[in-house]
């Protein structure tokens, strides 16, 4: 090279960022099937981490509005250690009627208590029979678990005194046993005792994927003298008991005072044989479950990205070595190495950042489709979004790094001979 022509290509300008983009989408454009099958790694994992992120909030939504369901300023006392009710799915049997009555009578700040008995059992209506959830309880729980009644009415006093063989059916049970027709005074058979229809409730939906509308309510006493059966010597033993404070500002007294009552009853000095947890305690699991596996699904679908990110790379190495005689020629007439390295890092990027969009356009759809069609209603996140097209551009950063280096260092000689 005549030491002219070094001079001009000394001084020969540098490709502006707007005509190296141009370049870049021509070069796409020309080769455009495996420009898509570059992408489609990046868009897999794109539509994949926002999926998995909306899905995750709109599981953390549906149990935030599930538990605002169980009622307002609604404590759950439980019986059991925690060492036990961790080790074992039978639950410990440590609480008893007497225990509802006094905190009823004795806790200044509790409204009141509503305790329950739950058992699966068989009911059935003429030759239709249907397993599910038999609740002992008192005429307390329509108020402090926030239930109504659609049709007839609830268990009341003189049911519970007297041991009555009636029931209260959840919406989903009468249709279901009765084909919609009214179920009010006719006779359904639990565990071959019959119980007259009084009421049926209103819907109320389904909580941790029970679903509390295809259930049965009966007195607490007629479910432990007919049904379960009494095993404690010191009073009717129930599930759990529902407390409800006399205001949201003294949840955490009746707690206290609540603990310090049942310590004194149950003879406890060391490891308390019950819990007592609000809605906000039992949320705050929930959460925290439902957030793990959120951030786990996403981990595993940046695997995508990952993948993607390879697969830039090697189409890019493929691309520098098809391209090795353009490269010799740009080098040749004063292309400076910085303009080829930008050349080739444009082009990933410009990959790695389509197909996030086109990831991202998918995993809204999917969201939007599982709100349409399913209870859990998914929301999209717009920091999911701006983190998966930022990582993916950023991916197309990183692997474009290594064939972008590579083109920029091949020497214009050596490119033209090997051409």
């Amino acid at each position: 090279m005549t030491p002219a022509i070094a001079k001009a290509t000394r001084k020969r300008p540098r490709l502006d960022l707007g005509e190296s983009i141009r370049m870049a989408g021509k070069t796409l454009v020309a080769n455009k099937l495996r420009s898509g099958l570059t992408m489609l790694g990046i868009i897999i994992g794109n539509a994949s981490v926002i999926g998995m992120i909306g899905i995750g909030q709109g599981a953390q939504r549906l149990a935030a509005e599930q538990f605002e369901s169980l009622g307002p300023n609604v404590l759950f006392v439980v019986p059991g250690t925690p060492s036990n009710r961790q080790r074992t799915f039978d639950v410990p049997k440590t609480l008893v009627w007497e225990d509802a009555k006094a905190i009823a009578s004795q806790v200044p700040t509790v409204k009141e208590v509503a305790p329950q008995i739950n058992s699966s059992r068989n009911v059935s209506y003429l030759s239709r029979t249907k397993n599910t959830l038999v609740v002992g309880t008192t005429p307390e729980f329509l108020t402090v678990r926030s239930f109504d009644i659609a049709q007839g009415r609830f268990i009341n006093k003189l049911d519970l005194d007297s041991s009555s063989t009636v029931a209260v059916l959840g919406p989903d049970l009468a249709n279901e046993l009765f084909y919609g027709a009214n179920p009010i005074g006719q006779q359904v058979r639990i565990n071959n005792i019959s119980f007259q229809v009084i009421g049926v409730m209103e819907p109320k939906g389904a909580f941790l994927g029970s679903n509390q509308d295809d259930a049965v309510y009966v007195p607490l006493t007629t479910m432990a003298n007919r049904i379960v059966g009494r095993t404690s010597p010191y009073g009717i033993q129930v599930t759990f008991i529902s407390v409800s404070a006399q205001s949201q500002e003294i949840m955490n007294a009746a707690r206290f005072q609540i603990e310090n009552l049942l310590r004194l009853r149950h003879q406890i000095t060391l490891e308390d044989d019950f819990a007592v947890n609000s809605q906000e305690d039992i949320l705050s699991i929930a959460n925290t479950i439902t957030g793990a596996l959120t951030l786990m699904l996403a981990a595993i679908a940046a695997i995508s990205l990952l993948v993607g990110g390879i697969g830039v790379m090697n189409i890019m190495l493929v691309s520098v070595t098809e391209r090795t005689q353009e490269i010799g020629l740009r080098k040749a007439i004063g292309a400076r190495e910085s303009d080829i390295l930008r050349q080739f890092l444009i082009e990933a990027i410009i990959l790695s950042a389509s197909g996030g969009v086109i990831g991202t356009v998918i995993g809204v759809g999917g969201i939007l489709l599982i709100s349409a069609f399913t209870p859990l209603q998914a929301g999209v996140s717009v920091g999911a979004i701006v983190l998966a097209v930022g990582v993916s551009g950023g991916i197309g950063l990183f692997f474009g790094v290594v064939p972008a280096k590579r083109a920029a260092r091949l020497d214009p000689i050596e490119a033209l001979r090997s051409a």
